[in-house]
């Protein structure tokens, strides 16, 4: 949806000379002839390692602790290969934690941003927005509504937590006098003073001051999925009978990223969101980790739970952050505003992702993701087969995609991940007793090869330890 089709404005005529369009054109052949560089794993320069280690030094300094990988990007990869500053070359299956679907300098990315950094550098905001941010919204209501969800308003925002913040802030003044809040054990909603509250981690909150009641339910148990939902609607509506009318909203993530890839099945979901339904609680659904990521584009769509989602927010792979509600709870005025949304930049790059998601064959039980789920999930079969003491999974769905190295020892999985690290893959750890690897799949980048050759890695990793 244009203003007009008129090439009058001059922003249009800029972008169309053909000095531009030549000068476009050259990045993009510049980068692909650079990007042939990049063919695998790569190891460090050595006229560079000492440099490097000091330079990761003094940033741990700077920042005031240590990093969680050596990890300074040289500014240039191939898909799912990223070039370090130290000369190394890793394959990144973890992504910043989700935020390059697309693999790293992706053309169509760049191209993108190359546009919407020559015509609008500033960083969109409450009072400075752009016609990029319509069509973004616009075109993220539609592909939610695909099933007929009823969303109706979509706000832009930097990050997911506060793109989080803002829907319980929506529903918390919808619900009003009610000020408690309902979530999943083991859940993570960010870190936030609020979030901080609800992930239930209390080593992320130590030494902050309670803001937030919240209460915990259980969540599915994959191994006894109708007992535990049994469970958990117990557990339920024992908390809502002991603090009747005072529930605002339930956060619930779907499948639970930082907890470990733990997944539900479709009859608990209902069974939980049917029950705040009948008790007027808020039905609040983070997405942040798993946009993009399960066999369809929402993990709400995916378990078919159209019907009872209130609210809705995403990020990491939508470059932009958005909460997602309907008419019935549009905020008073004065609720929601942000100085800065992203730069016009991300706005470009996330209106690609968005188009690339929705018109490739990423979705359905043939599409790209289920397709390299499977082969992934085949490969750390197979290694566990061979190495039953070592490695059990895998877990997760899509391109979330987890495993259980070492008998799940939080020390001796960290050292596992750094190890990886050091071998030329990047994963991450996640969940408690036991603690996992997981690994957030660049569907936009990788084909089964690449899988192959990490998994590769994975396992001599694996048996060196």
């Amino acid at each position: 949806m244009n203003i007009t089709a008129s090439d009058s404005l001059t922003a249009q005529s800029f972008l169309k000379d053909s000095q531009v369009l030549a000068a476009r054109q050259a990045v993009l052949d510049a980068l692909q002839k650079h990007q042939e560089q990049i063919t695998g794993v790569r190891a460090a320069d050595p006229a560079r390692e000492q440099g490097y280690a000091e330079t990761i030094a003094a940033f741990s300094n700077v920042r005031g602790g240590k990093l969680v990988f050596p990890y300074l990007a040289a500014g240039i990869g191939r898909g799912a290969l990223v070039e370090l500053a130290d000369g190394s070359v890793k394959y990144d299956f973890i992504n910043g934690i989700g935020v390059h679907h697309l693999g790293h300098s992706h053309p169509k990315l760049v191209a993108a941003a190359f546009d919407a950094a020559l015509t609008d550098t500033i960083m969109l905001g409450n009072l400075q927005q752009n016609e990029a941010s319509f069509e973004f919204s616009k075109e993220l209501l539609d592909a939610a509504n695909a099933n007929g969800a009823g969303f109706d308003h979509c706000f832009l925002s930097s990050t997911g937590v506060m793109a989080g913040e803002n829907a319980l802030k929506i529903a918390m003044q919808k619900k009003h006098p009610a000020g408690r809040v309902l979530a999943y054990e083991d859940c993570f909603a960010g870190r936030t003073m609020t979030f901080s509250q609800i992930t239930d981690k209390p080593g992320f909150r130590a030494g902050l001051p309670s803001t937030l009641s919240v209460d915990y339910v259980p969540f599915c148990d994959a191994a006894n999925p109708q007992e535990s939902t049994k469970q958990a609607v117990t557990v339920l509506k024992r908390h809502l009978a002991r603090y009747p009318g005072q529930y605002a909203a339930m956060v619930m993530e779907l499948v639970q990223g930082e907890g470990g890839f733990n997944l539900a099945t479709t009859d608990f979901h209902r069974a939980i969101m049917q029950v705040l339904r009948e008790h007027g609680v808020a039905v609040l659904v983070d997405e942040v980790q798993t946009f993009g990521r399960t066999p369809e584009l929402f993990a709400f769509q995916h378990y078919g739970l159209d019907d009872l989602v209130d609210l809705v927010w995403v990020g990491k792979a939508s470059q932009v952050c958005a909460t997602l509600y309907k008419a019935d709870y549009k905020p008073k005025p004065g609720l929601l505003s942000q100085t800065f949304t992203a730069s016009a930049s991300a706005v470009a790059a996330g209106r690609v992702i968005l188009d690339e998601l929705i018109s490739g064959d990423y979705f359905g039980a043939q599409g790209k993701i289920a397709g390299l789920s499977t082969h992934f999930e085949s490969r750390l079969e197979a290694i566990a087969e061979r190495h039953p003491d070592r490695l059990t999974g895998p877990y997760g769905i899509g391109a979330m995609v987890a495993c259980t190295p070492l008998g799940g020892d939080a020390k001796q999985v960290g050292a596992f991940v750094q190890r990886l690290f050091e071998n030329g893959v990047i994963g991450f750890i996640a969940g408690a007793n036991p603690t996992r690897a997981r690994f957030l799949v660049p569907v936009g980048a990788v084909e089964a090869e690449d899988i192959d050759n990490v998994c590769a890695i994975i396992e001599s990793t694996l048996v060196s330890m």
